[in-house]
This record gives C-alpha cells, structure tokens and sequence, in this order.
C-alpha cells in the first residue's frame, strides 16, 4: 500500500520501520514542527522525522495539519492510507477521510478503555491488570472509531510506563501490520465500540503528578510507576522539589503521619509514611540534579529520618 505515516515520538517508530521491512510504500511522513526541548532548550526534532530523514522519506511538518494548501500537498502525495501513530494533534475530517482507505490509529489500550492522551500512564495509575494495542478506523470523534484489531498482555505488578509504553510500540507495530494485511486480503472485520464502556486517558501535567501522601502505599504506588519516567511524580522536602522513582511495599516497623520519613539510612534505605502503611523509594531526582539512587542522596546528606515530604 502507498500509506502516508502520522507520528511524532518514539511510540510510533517501530510501527513506521515494520511498514517498510513488509514492502508498504510510505509516501511521506507528517511530524510536528521541531520544538525546544531539555534544560537547554534546544531545538529537537521528534523521533519519527529522525527515522524518516535516514530512510529518505519526505517529511512535512506542518503548523496546523489543516487548510487548503496542506490538503493539496496531500492529494500530492496520493496516499491509499493514512496510519497515525502518537503524531499529537487532532486532525480534521477532510484530513481523514483524503485517502481512499481512511485513517487508522495505533492506540496504546484496549479501546473503548482508555480513551485519549496518555493511556499507558492512566494504565498502570489505576491499577489494570491487562492492556494492549488496538488497531482502529479513525474518526472525527476521539478515539471512538471502530476496532479493527486488538492484541492484550497481562502486566506485572512492577511495570513502569516507560517500559509499558516501550512494550506496546513493539506489540503496535505487530498489530498493525497483521491488521494491513488483513484489510489487503479482505478479510478484515470492523468491530464497533460499546462506547458506554469507554473511559478517559487525559493527557498527564507534572503539575497533576505531585504525589499526595495521604493516600494508601498501593495508590502511591502505581502514581510513582504510572509517572515513570515522565512527568515524573514529585514532592518537596524543605520547599525543594524532588521526583522519586521505584517504589516498593515496605513492612517497616514504625509510623509516622503521611509523608515523614521514617527511615534514611545505609540499611533500610529511604522509607516514606502514607495515609496506610510505608512505601520505600529507589531513586530520587532533586532539583537540577541528575537522577539517582536513595542511598547516594541519602550518603550525600540530602535526606534524613524525621524531616517530612509535603
């Protein structure tokens, strides 16, 4: 198939490099404009334009993926297909409906769960026990178009979103080019969503990651892992922001109201209060520092037993 390829960030290039190892012809890719991105500020280009420059395929980098003139670029370009892959803007109907086969999407959940931005977070925050890919047709509402192939995996209790989310690229890269070949073959079925099962995957803000203390171990838990590693769930201890990172369960005997610290030390690492047992923190990053593990920190006295995270 002549496909046109819709993706900006990592999720999407495995699904961009299996189109081209089955033959597709990936007419060209369209990616958000370069921004700036790190402590710096550079200017970065996402994953997907990196991809498409060594591999030779045109790139538009279009504003707004809207207007005349960048439906005209399209027409250009002849696409039998559109697949849309994390590309990060809502497109229009116009845009959607340009090819002669539509526009299918890569989304990382089992649709109708999972609707939106950031399902792999959303994922592992309220604690689901499964999730996948699933293949859909696209249409103008979000993330509501009908199924056209899902592939499930049980998650372990220990997954983070980063490893959850490098998963699921691999998984939606299998998925979606099996969904493809089906569609060429005609054998393809269209299943559509029980939209009164759907629920919501909003986008994730570090301002909506700052952890509150007062909820049990388990739910602070899955935030820690469902923030991994980004927008990274955070704290402060002395009115200094710190993220932290690897929680575990922690039996340790002693209490203290939420957020204390109930230990800091070589032997028993570092050891939070909750608002229902004690949960103990592998990493930290404070503040303009490099990400590391408690005990560093620990060692270099940024941390002690008795001061309180807020």
């Amino acid at each position: 198939m002549k496909i046109l390829f819709w993706g900006t960030p990592d999720f999407g290039v495995p699904s961009l490099r299996a189109l081209q190892e089955e033959g597709h012809a990936v007419v060209a890719v369209v990616t958000q404009p370069d921004r700036p991105a790190g402590r710096g500020r550079a200017v970065r280009s996402g994953a997907i334009k990196t991809v498409a420059e060594e591999e030779g395929i045109p790139v538009l980098q279009p504003e707004k993926p809207r207007g005349e003139a960048f439906l005209a670029q399209l027409r250009d370009l002849d696409p039998e297909i559109s697949v849309v892959a994390a590309y990060g803007e809502i497109l229009t109907e116009e845009v959607l409906t340009l090819p002669p086969r539509g526009s299918v999407n890569v989304h990382g959940s089992l649709l109708p769960e999972l609707r939106g931005a950031a399902p792999v977070n959303w994922a592992i925050i309220r604690g689901h026990e499964h999730s996948g890919v699933t293949i859909m047709r696209m249409v103008r509402e979000l993330d509501a178009g009908p199924v056209l192939y899902r592939v499930a995996v049980e998650l372990p209790p220990d997954l983070t979103a980063g490893e959850l989310y490098e998963m699921l690229s691999e998984i939606g890269a299998t998925a979606l080019v099996e969904a493809l070949a089906q569609m060429e073959a005609g054998v393809l079925r269209e299943e559509p969503q029980v939209h009164e099962h759907a629920t919501d995957a909003p986008k994730m803000s570090r301002e909506g990651a700052r952890l509150d203390w007062r909820l049990p171990a388990g739910e602070l838990d899955r935030w820690i892992r469902g923030c991994d590693p980004w927008p990274g769930a955070w704290t402060t201890l002395e009115e200094q922001a710190v993220q932290v990172f690897g929680p575990e369960a922690d039996s340790y005997d002693g209490s203290g109201p939420p957020g204390s610290v109930l230990a800091a030390d070589a032997r028993n690492g570092l050891v939070v209060a909750t608002g229902s047992g004690a949960i103990r923190l592998r990493e930290v990053k404070p503040a303009g520092r490099p990400r590391m593990t408690s005990e560093s920190w620990i060692n270099g006295r940024g941390v002690a037993e008795g001061q309180s995270f807020e």
